[in-house]
């Protein structure tokens, strides 16, 4: 055997299987353990791969990129192309001109990178000023991951000609992702006419011939000047969906940014969310421009910005405010059966500081992705022992809103004889350790139950990450346990 396949087989064991699978024996949390040496990275929009050579890559705007092992310690390996930072690419103000002089602009937004059939690395690139919907999406090849790449020029432009941004794409923000039978897709877009997406040549890299939309592809919802972009899919083998991740609101500290999430059974849609909406009608009104109640009721939320209040057990009562958390990637790691999502996010008193966050996901029952409350910590996805399920917790309620300022977290008690008190009353039940269900005032919530570590008191801790009827999102902490 080879010595990857024995280190592939090693941490299947290890690790054990996906959320609806139990493992052979639960977790008791609440240890003390030093916090993991976490090595942060500002790298905005992060697209991530795992490329042959074992590490992780994250490319984002400006042409920064970063690497990591495990992904806990990340090292920045390029920098903000402006300003003679950019290792990905040689030159890069000179070898990408072309792209820049058509969209009026020094600024590359949100790449993507994906191997293709001859085994090589191709980079699909966007330059846009921001101001306008005048973009240009290219691509570049490279043997390495980390570049050199090689501009092979320009595949699509917007904003030319008779273009109307109300209801064609803006050329940004491109995700390049296999289907299940090894079609190649692009999907793209960001506020103006919407998301869309297009079938590529796994082979050339480039957009199949006679598409819609003069060659834009297929819609998928947007329109009107809506605040919706960061389109990423994800293919489950596990729930056989494929999941369209979005970032509604605005990237700002004070503008909103949150995580949503529709589905579809086919790559190309149409997708829904969890009250059945078909997100082809998520847009805005007819004459309407970034007008956020039009669109705020479609999609699952996944969080928002968010703080975890401290509570009398806590020994460090420091807490620490997130905001506008978006732009996310998502990875689902064949090896362990485990999903994570990468996003960057800003904090509160701040300014526009920004850093890369990744977190664990799990399935629900219900075939939905949730995102663990806290930051990823190489935890092992097990059921959680009976004695570690009741207690004291801190909830959050992520809404359905774009919400500008952080939701705060309050206090619930989980009792042992299945009641709910606190903050939100009512009964919560969990019988294998890993599928919990709670009805909450009257809203009945299905989620996961799991191990995570809560850094601010070095502790592990039971989180549950669970969502209700509408599609919402509710993150729970228990709080240390009194000796």
């Amino acid at each position: 055997m080879k010595i990857k396949q024995l280190i592939s087989l090693l941490a299947i064991l290890l690790l054990g299987t996906m959320t609806n699978v139990l493992a052979e024996e639960a977790v008791t949390p609440n240890t003390e353990l030093p916090t993991p040496r976490w090595q942060d990275v500002a790298v905005h929009d992060p697209s991530i791969i795992k490329a042959d050579d074992g590490y992780y890559y994250i490319f984002g705007s400006h042409m920064a990129a970063a690497r990591s092992a495990d992904l806990i310690k990340w090292k920045l390996i390029s920098r903000d192309a402006s300003n003679g930072g950019c290792t990905l690419v040689k030159e890069v103000q000179t070898e990408m001109k072309e792209a820049l002089s058509y969209a009026r602009t020094t600024t590359f937004w949100a790449p993507d990178v994906v191997q293709l059939a001859d085994g090589r690395y191709y980079m699909y690139y966007c330059t846009c000023e921001g101001s306008s919907p005048l973009s240009a999406l290219g691509y570049a090849v490279s043997d390495k991951p980390e570049g050199p790449y090689e501009n092979l020029g320009i595949i699509l432009k917007s904003g030319y000609g008779g273009y109307n941004a109300t209801v064609l794409p803006n050329a940004i923000d491109p995700c390049l992702f296999y289907d299940k039978e090894d079609r190649l897709w692009m999907v793209y877009g960001s506020y103006s006419g919407g998301i869309y997406i297009l079938e590529m040549d796994p082979v050339t890299g480039l957009p199949l011939e006679g598409q819609l939309n003069a060659g834009y592809g297929k819609k998928l919802l947007g329109g009107n000047h809506a605040r919706i972009e960061a389109p990423y899919i994800l293919y489950s083998p596990d729930t056989d969906y494929y999941y369209l991740f979005l970032s509604f609101g605005g990237l700002g500290a004070a503008d909103g940014y949150n995580i949503r999430v529709c589905r579809s059974k086919t790559p190309d849609g149409p997708y829904e969310d969890a009250l059945g909406q078909n997100m082809i009608r998520c847009a805005g009104r007819a004459g309407t421009f970034f007008n956020d109640p039009d669109y705020e009721p479609y999609g699952v939320k996944l969080m928002g910005g968010y703080e975890f209040m401290p509570v009398s057990t806590d020994k460090n009562k420091f807490t620490q405010a997130f905001r506008s958390p978006g732009h996310n990637s998502a990875y689902y790691d064949e090896e362990t059966g485990r999903y994570f999502m990468i996003f960057h996010t800003r904090f509160a008193n701040t300014g526009e500081a920004f850093s890369v966050r990744v977190h664990q996901m799990y399935m629900t029952a219900d075939g939905w992705p949730v995102v663990s409350p806290m930051r990823y910590a190489n935890e092992m996805p097990q059921p959680v022992a009976a004695e570690a399920m009741s207690g004291v917790y801190k909830v959050l309620l992520h809404g359905r809103d774009i919400n500008k300022v952080e939701h705060e977290s309050q206090e619930m008690t989980l009792h042992a004889d299945g009641m709910v008190t606190g903050a939100l009353t009512g009964t919560w039940q969990c019988t294998d350790g890993v599928n919990v269900t709670l009805t909450l005032d009257g809203l009945n919530y299905t989620g996961v139950m799991h191990t995570a570590l809560e850094a601010g008191q070095k502790n592990w801790a039971t989180c549950i990450s669970a969502l209700d009827e509408t599609g919402a999102s509710l993150w729970a902490v228990r709080a240390l346990v009194q000796d």
